[in-house]
């Protein structure tokens, strides 16, 4: 995965840049960026303060972290699903190679 230049922070100060009276190209290339970056930080961060992408940030990771606990379960769930039909079949007298 490719390694981020700038932190949220920082990318909420350049868009108080530009909100304070700066155009966009100069403000591009002071920073170094492309418009198109300048304008999809705009579309994701525009209206943001920096404690609202530091929440963004912490939910990023909460969700993450949500979705590998689920991931987990369902794994769990599924083994325990194979494992009493497989006890199933073998309490029923039922040949194993059948079920």
């Amino acid at each position: 995965m490719k390694r981020k230049r700038f932190t949220e922070e920082q990318i909420v100060g350049v868009l108080r840049e530009h909100e304070a009276g700066g155009t966009a190209q100069k403000v591009c290339g002071w920073h170094g960026i492309s418009e198109q970056t300048f304008y999809r930080w705009k579309s994701k961060y525009g209206g943001m303060e920096v404690s609202g992408t530091r929440r963004l940030r912490e939910l990023g990771a909460e969700n993450g972290r949500l979705k590998r606990l689920l991931a987990e379960t369902h794994l769990d769930n599924a083994a325990l699903k194979d494992q009493s039909s497989k006890k199933l079949g073998e309490a029923c007298g039922a040949r194993p190679w059948a079920i």
